[in-house]
């Protein structure tokens, strides 16, 4: 079995990677920025890596990706993780520029998942798309729109594939992320002061029922169990992976 993770170089992505790996699977690794591929040199599962570098949301680039795992072994499962964090306000930015963001982070999955389908009706095997969401798909919180907006229609894309494609034995599905402890988050805090990296480190924890963020172990369990047959009956679901973020729902601006 073969699996293709976009933006698998970082953070969520490269823990779903090695979880993929560690059920024995072969792994292209889709990632922007090379320096992000550098740890698949010397790993012990090396034969079983392909890293590929370009953009998530180009149909070449992509579907060299597919074909890379399919020369590996028959294609099972695409993660279509790949993100863009940057925002632009609709009070100060041109439409365009907001219009561009929004397509930065979700042209990705529909790509991904268009190449998905493609190859899996082509084999007549069936096969299982994860889309990586977001809470804020559905609980915005200031300064993200664009991110907001296209996680949004991620998960109607995700419905949408699922209904459709169904009957031909391909399951879609979605994990909705709360906030995870990435390198980007790390750095994140890393630039605040110490009192303030504490104000929101208690601020996180009080947003999530179970007293603390996510671990990116976490979500990629979740996403290796959507995409495995013990998930054969579960098709067009958005999974909280959010400690219970998202049934709190409580105000990030609130006190």
């Amino acid at each position: 079995m073969s699996f293709v993770v976009t933006g698998g170089g970082r953070g969520v992505g490269r823990a779903i990677v090695q979880r993929l790996l560690a059920g024995g699977g072969t792994v292209v690794v889709v990632e922007h920025d090379a320096e992000a591929l550098g740890w698949l040199v010397g790993h012990p599962a090396a034969d079983r890596l392909i890293g590929v570098v370009g953009d998530a949301g180009d149909e070449d680039v992509i579907a060299r990706a597919a074909d890379l795992a399919e020369r590996a072994a028959p294609l099972t499962g695409w993660v279509n993780n790949a993100a863009v964090f940057r925002d632009a306000s609709v009070h100060a930015a041109p439409v365009g520029e907001v219009l561009d963001l929004i397509g930065a982070n979700l042209r990705p999955a529909v790509a991904g998942a268009a190449t998905a389908v493609r190859r899996y009706l082509a084999a007549r095997t069936g096969g299982a798309i994860v889309n990586v969401s977001s809470h804020q798909a559905t609980r915005p919180v200031p300064g993200c729109l664009p991110y907001a907006t296209a996680k949004a229609a991620v998960e109607g894309l995700t419905r949408a594939l699922a209904v459709e494609y169904g009957p031909q034995g391909v399951r879609t599905n979605a994990v909705a992320l709360g906030s995870i402890g990435t390198e980007r988050h790390a750095d994140f805090l890393a630039g605040q002061g110490p009192a303030e990296a504490a104000r929101i480190g208690a601020e996180l924890n009080r947003l999530h029922p179970v007293g603390r963020i996510g671990r990116v172990e976490e979500v990629a369990d979740a996403v290796a169990w959507l995409l495995s047959p013990s998930a054969g009956f579960v098709n067009g679901v958005i999974l909280p992976v959010d400690g219970g973020r998202a049934a709190l729902g409580l105000d990030p601006e609130g006190h």
